[in-house]
């Protein structure tokens, strides 16, 4: 397995993307800290990987919270005493609404936990890998982080900024050794679009070239690959899972 005696860290792995990415770096042998605020999400996700075998520990974490994501990389070398790599899946999403009608607290959530949660994930794990002299990271960040995103305004800058900072940090980082890169989903048929009416599922799909939607197992192979060993030529990639929407 290609993360036999690695340890990696997923943010928001309590269900969806991040519980897929968690699922896929046991399988491929990886230690995995579980991070979440959803408790009872974050230890099933733990219970999952130990049931098939692997290796997990959770640990409660709001990354807008400097305090709850500076606690992340320090437990992973507590529990399993090392960390190689790291995915900050960490964000949340918005409802529709034109930029006039967006509020503070519309525009601080987003900013805060999608983005701020990153960077702040980002530097704890940075200073770790420096000092180690190695690590990988994948940010996931989203096709409204490439391209306009009317409607949704905050949840377009935050993931705008998720890539910025991607790129920053893999070309301020990569002579440390430190690989940097993103993968940004498409439409991805997590809990909130699976909620919907069979009918708009399939206009979503419709509109794909691919004429399907995402899984998360499809970002989960995708992150994977990028942590990887065959993508360690590999750094300040912005990797689009979606497809072919942005083809």
């Amino acid at each position: 397995m290609q993360f036999s005696n690695q340890v990696a860290l997923v943010t928001a792995a309590g269900a969806g993307i991040g519980r897929a990415i968690a699922l896929r770096l046991a399988k491929d042998g990886a230690a995995v800290l579980v991070s979440d605020v959803n408790d009872a999400a974050g230890a099933e996700t733990v219970e999952l990987i130990e049931n098939a075998g692997g290796r997990a520990s959770y640990l409660h974490a709001d990354v807008s919270v400097p305090e709850e994501v500076n606690a992340l990389v320090p437990r992973a070398l507590e529990v399993f005493g090392r960390l190689d790599m790291a995915v900050n899946n960490a964000g949340v999403g918005a409802m529709p609404k034109p930029i006039q009608d967006v509020t503070t607290a519309d525009w601080e959530r987003s900013i805060n936990i999608t983005l701020t949660g990153t960077f702040l994930a980002m530097q704890s794990q940075i200073r770790h890998f420096t000092e180690q002299g190695q690590g990988s990271i994948v940010n996931i960040a989203s096709l409204a982080g490439i391209s306009a995103t009317p409607q949704l305004t905050p949840y377009g800058a935050a993931k705008h900024g998720v890539v910025s900072l991607t790129r920053s940090a893999a070309k301020e980082n990569a002579e440390a050794g430190i690989r940097v890169n993103a993968v940004a989903p498409g439409a991805i048929e997590t809990a909130a679009l699976a909620s919907l009416p069979e009918e708009a599922k399939a206009g979503y799909a419709a509109e794909i070239p691919m004429k399907r939607l995402g899984q998360p197992e499809d970002i989960a192979s995708a992150t994977a690959f990028l942590l990887s060993p065959e993508a360690n030529f590999i750094t300040g990639v912005v990797l689009r899972v979606d497809g072919g929407t942005e083809a």
